[in-house]
């Protein structure tokens, strides 16, 4: 598949990474078509590197890996023509540090960046995954042990079974996968992002991730 991954920070980069290891024909996005990220990465991984409208304009499917409060300007640059009637999963969290740490969840008229995303995109086909986690398990849940899960949303059913099958190929079992239903679930899994923060200064570390156990039905 021809994906397009818009930002060049650690999350772009390792998922990325992971897409080229699994055959993908990967275009890593970025603001200018000469960023050193980019191109080093690009050069390193046999991939190819492009401005966000480059990327997103060759791609089958399209993941928004930049920074939550910069991703409707990032996503305006890749143009909405490039993104019409594409599967757009977005991995990022609108996390405010202007007042310093821990750092703040924005959202915007009590919904989601998620939904706001969707609103300006109508013809994308949005999806929410991923932002719950560290990028590191993102891409390899063995990382760590036991059922704990990775959680998607989205209006569009067909775009969460692309994007499904997608976290498949990533290591993540069928039981693990949690389909929440449609793009209003973003609200809940944006807001996870405190206790996320918190529970990372707690353990020392980011390689954790939630599990919910369930009581057998009856």
């Amino acid at each position: 598949m021809r994906i397009a991954v818009l930002g060049t920070g650690e999350v772009g980069r390792r998922l990325g990474s992971k897409l080229v290891a699994l055959g993908h024909q990967v275009t890593l996005g970025s603001r200018s078509a000469d960023h050193p990220g980019a191109t080093e990465w690009a050069a390193a991984h046999r991939a190819a590197h492009g401005t966000f409208a480059a990327a997103a304009g060759g791609a089958e499917l399209v993941v928004n890996a930049t920074g939550g409060l910069v991703s409707l300007a990032a996503l305006e640059s890749a143009g909405a023509e490039n993104l019409a009637g594409k599967v757009l999963v977005d991995v990022s969290n609108p996390l405010d540090f202007s007042h310093g740490m821990p750092p703040r969840v924005l959202t915007p008229d009590g919904g989601s960046l998620a939904e706001q995303i969707q609103r300006t995109f109508p013809a994308a086909r949005v999806v929410k995954t991923l932002n719950t986690l560290t990028n590191t398990v993102m891409v390899d849940p063995d990382r760590v042990p036991g059922e704990h899960v990775v959680f998607v949303c989205g209006d569009d059913p067909a775009a969460r079974a692309v994007v499904t099958d997608l976290l498949k190929s990533f290591g993540w079992p069928d039981g693990r996968i949690l389909d929440l239903g449609d793009l209003t679930a973003a609200r809940g899994t944006e807001l996870v992002l405190p206790l996320w923060l918190r529970l990372y200064g707690t353990f020392g570390t980011a390689e954790f991730n939630f599990a919910v156990p369930r009581a057998p039905v009856a």
